[in-house]
């Protein structure tokens, strides 16, 4: 028989069919080796493309602006007139001088050469101050030798001879081409502010150390389309300071006299029969202003020092309700003094000019530096800014005018913006924030990551405090010490609770679980309480019942038991919301936290996604976790049983450190979803982006904030590209736990490996 046996393998283990048969077997391991290499590098090269391609659309928020000289060509109007003020249209292919001579000069900024001059109606009289009025809506007044002012308003007119389209600049005058008097003698000092129904005017006699505020009413005439004024209120005020520059702010309520050296007066103009003087301010505390004008929003005033510096300050409103002006920024921009500041007209970016011929492009917001260039060899006189940012003039002394093409598509984006705290106007102080939209058109968005990244990471650990308690002891109870039988039902029940998808989670959670948990709160917190009493007293109580009963339910199967325990145990703790909340506070525990406390209470706050994410975390834990310790070797649990040892002393001696890995993998891969998690915080979490710990409130998270933001950001705006980044930083926040976590789960292995 042995023989006959030795035989058969012989013949089996030989010969051209043997051959034939492990050369089949040899290929498919190779074609399954390269299949398993290709598969893995595929996978590897698939997320270095995402990674590639994210970093590919947020690149650009750092990339520093492109600033190149267009074109050099004389002063329109001649180097002999002083400027007053430059106009560009759109397209950067008209400009207009206005000087101070009261003439208009329109040039051709693609050729480079004058085109049209217009004398403004003046009746005779000299100018003798300037004020824009309004720089988005190209007002502008000037101030004339006989106490009149004049209100003008530049703009363009195209036309189309010879089938080419032509844009030439032109003068309107709002209020009529009479200048509107005002008193007798030179406007030394003015600045006028427009609203639709009324026009704020303040001005400075020459010679003379009295302020004059008038308000006018705007009244439409009857007979035509035109705008007139009429007086309605007036004031004055006694300046204690030679006044350099008289400001006044977009509400016309807010009046800064500045003297030569930065002194300033800031004074309350809310009443304008009462003027009011609340402060006297150093804007440019050991230096001395050579440029001083309001940034976009005429509510920053912008200091251009002779030390080539420029600070930035607004109204901040105090804890009595009164303002006080704060300085916000200081830019560094260079050696030599700063000579003239030209605005955005759609952002809070400014270009600065020195006396060392540079040209500087700034923003003021993020705080960020983007590009300097070398306009001329001598002192610069003016900078304006394209309406689209995509442009300046700047006039030079020599009397040319340098034209520059500018790209800055994303200026307000800088890490400190993105990172830091950042004080926005308006705000009493410096904050992490995030709105990136709004229903007006002065508004500035802000892209603070800070409060999206906190959220993210809030709604993680507290869905984490529920699930990891719940999902690893339930784990060790089941691998443990449930018998088999049982196992083979609970386990594939609780893995089911991940097929439930996460909408209607959130569903449940948004428009349910919040107002059932705002309506009794008190019960949700009784239940940490009532439920472990309740257990312990319930296991108390089975210990006392005879042993004949008690072994009628198997060791393993004793777990079922608890299932209509817990059930009554919640109901309980829920049934006593009401009492406890008459009983402690005073019948409404919102109020009471809201009013008493100082917490503020949001109905979709951490707490309910606590509840509902966790509950969402719960299989995914447990599943990793049961298999981890019901796969541990048993005859190291029956090695240790045999030593005397008790169950539970194996439990925490043997089982937990071997399966102690894949416990510790569970916990990540539910943090993990956790921070990955979209539509449960989209629904129930109240979408606020705050930067706090509160319990009681909202958050918004990074997955949550693409949802809702994508679908609407504009392609290639600052706005979406920071939306990219927020996707980056996702995958790089789950990245880097992820190789945490491996790093660690690799360690725990070698240590406990060998037990």
């Amino acid at each position: 028989m042995s023989h006959s046996v030795d035989n058969a393998l012989d013949k089996a283990l030989s010969g051209p069919a043997f051959e034939k048969r492990i050369k089949r077997r040899n290929l498919r391991d190779y074609l399954s080796k390269i299949g398993i290499s290709v598969g893995g590098l595929g996978i590897i090269g698939a997320v270095m493309l995402i990674m590639f391609f994210l970093f590919y659309v947020v690149l650009p928020l750092f990339v520093p602006a492109h600033i190149e000289k267009h074109q050099t060509f004389a002063l329109p109007g001649g180097a002999g007139e002083a400027t007053l003020y430059y106009g560009v249209d759109e397209y950067q292919t008209s400009g207009l001088r206005f000087t101070q001579s009261g003439n208009a000069y329109g040039f051709d900024l693609v050729k480079g050469r004058a085109t049209t001059q217009e004398m403004l109606p003046l009746n005779g009289a000299q100018v003798t101050s300037f004020t824009v009025v309004n720089e988005l809506k190209s007002v502008m007044a000037f101030g004339l030798s006989t106490g009149e002012i004049l209100v003008a308003k530049y703009g363009y007119s195209v036309t189309y001879p010879n089938n080419v389209k032509t844009i030439t600049p032109k003068v309107t005058y709002p209020f009529g081409e009479e200048p509107i008097k005002l008193a007798d003698g030179a406007i030394e000092h003015l600045a006028v502010r427009e609203s639709d129904s009324e026009v704020r005017i303040v001005y400075q006699l020459k010679d003379s150390a009295e302020i004059k505020v008038m308000l006018f009413s705007k009244v439409e005439s009857m007979l035509s389309d035109s705008i007139q004024l009429e007086e309605d209120t007036d004031g004055s005020l006694q300046a204690s300071l030679p006044t350099q520059w008289l400001l006044l702010d977009s509400l016309g309520r807010n009046l800064y006299n500045i003297d030569a050296n930065g002194k300033t007066e800031y004074i309350d103009l809310s009443d304008v029969s009462s003027p009011q003087v609340i402060e006297q301010v150093e804007l440019a505390q050991d230096d001395k202003p050579s440029v001083v004008r309001f940034l976009l929003g005429d509510y920053s005033i912008m200091v251009g020092t002779e030390k080539g510096k420029v600070y930035q300050w607004f109204p901040v409103r105090q804890a009595d309700n009164s303002f006080k002006l704060q300085r916000i920024r200081e830019f560094d921009v260079s050696q030599s003094a700063i000579t003239s500041i030209g605005i955005e007209k759609a952002r809070k970016g400014f270009a600065v000019t020195d006396a060392n011929g540079q040209f500087h492009l700034l923003h003021s917001t993020a705080h960020r530096y983007l590009g300097t260039e070398q306009a001329a060899d001598v002192s610069l006189n003016r900078v304006v800014m394209a309406p689209r940012a995509n442009g300046a003039l700047v006039e030079t002394a020599k009397g040319n005018l340098v034209h520059y093409m500018i790209e800055n598509e994303h200026p307000d984006v800088s890490l400190e913006s993105l990172w830091g705290k950042v004080w926005y106007e308006g705000y009493e102080e410096p904050s992490y924030t995030w709105q990136s939209s709004s229903a007006s058109s002065d508004f500035e968005p802000k892209f603070s990551l800070m409060p999206l990244t906190w959220g993210t990471i809030k709604a993680a650990l507290y869905s984490m405090l529920f699930a990891v308690p719940i999902a690893i002891l339930a784990a060790i109870y089941t691998a443990f010490f449930m018998d088999r039988q049982t196992r083979q039902w609970v386990k594939p029940s609780v893995e089911m609770i991940e097929a439930l998808p996460t909408v209607i989670l959130g569903f449940l959670a948004g428009l349910w679980l919040a107002p059932h948990m705002e309506a009794n709160l008190p019960g949700f917190f009784a239940i940490f309480i009532v439920l472990p009493l309740g257990i312990i007293l319930f296991g108390y109580g089975w210990t006392k019942l005879p042993k004949a009963i008690r072994q009628k339910v198997p060791v393993g199967r004793r777990a079922v038991l608890m299932i209509p325990v817990i059930i009554f145990l919640g109901w309980f703790a829920l049934q006593l919301s009401s009492p406890l909340e008459n009983a402690f506070f005073n019948g409404d525990m919102r109020h009471w936290l809201t009013y008493s406390a100082g917490i503020d209470f949001d109905q979709r706050n951490a707490m309910v996604i606590g509840f509902a994410m966790g509950f969402a975390l719960i299989p995914t834990i447990f599943s990793v976790a049961e298999d981890a310790i019901y796969n541990v070797p048993s005859y190291l649990v029956n090695g240790s049983l045999a030593l005397g040892a008790s169950g539970w002393q194996t439990l925490v001696g043997v089982v937990i450190p071997t399966a102690s890995p894949g416990i510790f993998s569970a916990i990540m891969l539910g943090f993990g979803r956790g921070v990955g998690e979209t539509m449960i915080v989209l629904m129930a979490s109240g979408n606020t982006p705050l930067m706090n710990t509160n319990l009681f409130e909202g958050m918004r998270t990074l997955s949550a904030n693409l949802a809702v933001e994508m679908p609407e950001a504009e392609v290639a705006s600052s706005h979406y590209r920071v939306l990219f980044l927020s996707g980056l930083v996702l995958f790089i926040f789950t990245f880097f736990f992820n190789t945490l976590a491996e790093v660690v789960r690799q360690r725990m292995r070698r240590k406990y490996g060998s037990l």
